[in-house]
C-alpha cells in the first residue's frame, strides 16, 4: 500500500489513535511484527491496554486478545492474533486500520487491493479471495478507497460439503431471516473461542443498546427451545455464557455463521434470538 494512501486513512476521523498494519516483503500476517502495538499508540490511549483488548470489525464480530510485554513493546498473544487472521482470511495484500474505540477496545477496518483500488470490507469474509495469494510488494499511488458489501464480490462462494452449513444468504442478506425488521442483529462467525457470546462495541453503539447488569437472566431463543443464560460484563463488554454448550448442542463449529437477533425489554437486551443457516 502506497504511504500517501495510508496517510489519508489515517487522517479519517484524526481525533481518535490510530495506525495502520501491512506486510512488508518477507513477513506474514504470522510474523511477530504483525502483533505488536505501536508504543505512540499506547502511550496516547493513557493505559486504555495493559492486559488484554478487543478487536471488532465493521460486520459485529469481536476478538479478545490477550497482551504481553517485552523489551521490545507490547505485543498480542501469537494464539489469540493467529485466530483473528484466520476468521478473516487475512491475504498478503490486506492492510488493516486500527483505531482506538474505548477502553480496552480497537475498531480493526480491513481493506483488499483489487487491481489500483483498495476496498474495505464491511461483511464477514466466507473465504479467501484467489487474487490475494500474489504478493504485491510495492503499491500504486493515490490509490483510491472503495467499499464493498462483501469480501466475496470477487469470487464465488465454496461447493457445499457434506453436513457444512453453508452461510451465504445468511451473510449478505441477514435481514431476510430476522423475527422482527426492527430488532438490532449482529452475524456472528465462530472463531476457536466459544466460552461467551461477545456482543461489539460497535454494535452496542450502533443501536444504542443496553443491558442488564453483570449475572443478570437472559435467553437464547430457538425454534423449539428456550435456553436461560446469564448476562455478563468484562471490562465494559457485555457477553452472554452458555454459548460454548449451546455451540455443542447443535454442532457449530469453527467457521460457521449465525444470525443474532437481540431481543428487548423497556430497551434492555433479555435475549438473543438464533438464526442457523441451514434453518
Amino acid at each position: 500500500m502506497s504511504g500517501n494512501s495510508v496517510y489519508n486513512m489515517l487522517q479519517e476521523n484524526v481525533s481518535k489513535p490510530r495506525f495502520s498494519k501491512s506486510l512488508s516483503l518477507g513477513e506474514t500476517w504470522s510474523s511477530k511484527s504483525m502483533r505488536i502495538i505501536p508504543e505512540g499508540f499506547v502511550k496516547s490511549t493513557q493505559g486504555a491496554f495493559e492486559h488484554r483488548v478487543v478487536l471488532s470489525v465493521r460486520w459485529g464480530n469481536s476478538w479478545q486478545l490477550w497482551l504481553q510485554r517485552d523489551k521490545n513493546g507490547l505485543f498480542m498473544e501469537e494464539e489469540d492474533w493467529d485466530e483473528f487472521v484466520n476468521d478473516n482470511f487475512l491475504s498478503p495484500n490486506d492492510v488493516l486500520l486500527f483505531t482506538h474505540d474505548d477502553t480496552m477496545f480497537i475498531e480493526v477496518r480491513i481493506y483488499k487491493q483489487n487491481s489500483r483500488h483498495l476496498r474495505e470490507i464491511t461483511s464477514a469474509p466466507l473465504e479467501a479471495d484467489p487474487q490475494d495469494e500474489v504478493v504485491t510488494t510495492t503499491n500504486p499511488q493515490n490509490s483510491p478507497l472503495e467499499t464493498s458489501a462483501s469480501a466475496s464480490a470477487s469470487a464465488p462462494a465454496p461447493a457445499p460439503s457434506s453436513g457444512a452449513r453453508q452461510a451465504g444468504a445468511l451473510v449478505n442478506n441477514p435481514e431476510q431471516y430476522l423475527l422482527n425488521p426492527s430488532n438490532p442483529f449482529f452475524v456472528k462467525t465462530l472463531g476457536k473461542k466459544i466460552d461467551v457470546l461477545y456482543v461489539s462495541h460497535m454494535v452496542t453503539e450502533k443501536y444504542g443498546l443496553q443491558f442488564g447488569p453483570h449475572n443478570s437472566p437472559m435467553f437464547y431463543l430457538l425454534p423449539n427451545e428456550k435456553i436461560e443464560a446469564t448476562t455478563k460484563i468484562y471490562g465494559g463488554c457485555p457477553c452472554f455464557n452458555g454459548w460454548a454448550a449451546l455451540c455443542r448442542k447443535y454442532k457449530l463449529k469453527q467457521g460457521d455463521n449465525v444470525l443474532c437477533e437481540l431481543e428487548r425489554s423497556e430497551g434492555v437486551v433479555t435475549a438473543v434470538r438464533l438464526h442457523f443457516p441451514n434453518e
